[in-house]
């Protein structure tokens, strides 16, 4: 079993376990126990767990903002990768935001990391607004408040009914259009 196991599946069951359980339960055997299969299998991918913990932060910057960024890439310009964009980040369940959000507060190496997905990520939306057409300084603007937004609505634990949900999201497209 140990060979079947690629490090992506240790990474994979890394940000389950960080969204269901926290950063603490990233421990090298309650994973294997998790995944049926010894501590070996973990130390054949990983020197141990400090270097897991830093894979598991890589691999989440990849799901969390470069797989995002490049699907949104392949939409023609002119289309709605904004829209899309903001539909997708409100309507996502964000646990594992959170986690790697409560990680940062008690880890340096994490909190670097979430400020680069944040400035990459904000990036990213300014990109989008200049190529809407907007100027540099309002698309920096409105960039950082839908990034606030976002920020403001995955930190909070309380659900809004779909319909406040939608009228929320209407009003930032609203503000993203000329």
């Amino acid at each position: 079993m140990t060979e079947q196991l690629s490090a992506r599946d240790w990474l994979d069951q890394g940000l389950k376990t960080l969204a269901r359980r926290g950063f603490t339960a990233l421990k090298a055997e309650p994973l294997a126990k998790a995944m049926g299969v010894s501590r070996g299998s973990f130390y054949w991918h990983f020197a141990d767990i400090a270097a897991y913990r830093a894979a598991i932060l890589t691999h989440w910057r990849e799901v969390a903002a470069e797989q995002v960024i490049a699907e949104l890439e392949t939409i023609p310009r002119g289309g709605e990768a904004l829209a899309l964009l903001l539909r997708r980040a409100f309507s996502a369940r964000l646990a594992l935001e959170r986690a790697v959000r409560s990680w940062a507060i008690a880890d340096a190496a994490v909190r670097a990391a979430v400020l680069e997905v944040d400035q990459r990520r904000i990036g990213y939306i300014e990109t989008l607004l200049r190529q809407d057409g907007f100027e540099d300084d309002v698309a920096r603007g409105r960039a950082q408040i839908f990034y606030w937004a976002f920020i403001g609505y995955a930190l909070s634990e309380q659900a809004l009914p779909k319909p406040r949900q939608q009228a929320a999201i209407d009003e930032l497209l609203r503000i993203a259009k000329r």
